[in-house]
C-alpha cells in the first residue's frame, strides 16, 4: 500500500540526529541525504521515511506515497483525486531525476498533503 512517507520538520539537522538516534534500535539507518532532504530505511536502497525542512512556519501536511500496480493506476488515481477536490501537484509522468522507470503523479488534499502514486516497473 505505501511505497514511502515524508514529514516536514522544523529544524531539519536537529531532526535528522533526533530520528537517525531513535530509530537504530528498531535497525532503521539514514540512507541518501542532500539538499533538502534525509531518507531512512533498513538500508542504502530501502528508504520508506523522508525528511524535508519546512518552507515556512505556515507548512502543513505530511507527504504519502501509495504504490500502483501500473502506469495506468498512476493515471487514474490523479484524475480521481482531482476530480474529487485535489489541486494537481505534478501530472502523470517519469521523474528521471528519481529514477528511469519512476511513474509518479502528485496531488494536494484539502488538508495540504501532498499524495504520490508510484509505479517503478
Amino acid at each position: 500500500m505505501f511505497d514511502h512517507i515524508g514529514l516536514r520538520v522544523r529544524d531539519f539537522d536537529k531532526a535528522v540526529d533526533f530520528y537517525a538516534a531513535a530509530l537504530a534500535p528498531l535497525g532503521i539507518r539514514p540512507g541518501s541525504r542532500g539538499e533538502g532532504y534525509a531518507g531512512f530505511g533498513p538500508d542504502a536502497d530501502t528508504t520508506p521515511l523522508w525528511l524535508h525542512p519546512t518552507v515556512n512556519a505556515g507548512t502543513t501536511g505530511v507527504h504519502v506515497c501509495f504504490r500502483a500496480a501500473s502506469r495506468a493506476q498512476v493515471d487514474a488515481f490523479h484524475a480521481a483525486a482531482l476530480a474529487a477536490g485535489a489541486r494537481d501537484n505534478g501530472a502523470p509522468g517519469i521523474r528521471a531525476d528519481y529514477s528511469p522507470t519512476y511513474y509518479a503523479a502528485f496531488v494536494i488534499d484539502a488538508d495540504n498533503n501532498n499524495l504520490e502514486a508510484v509505479f517503478t516497473g
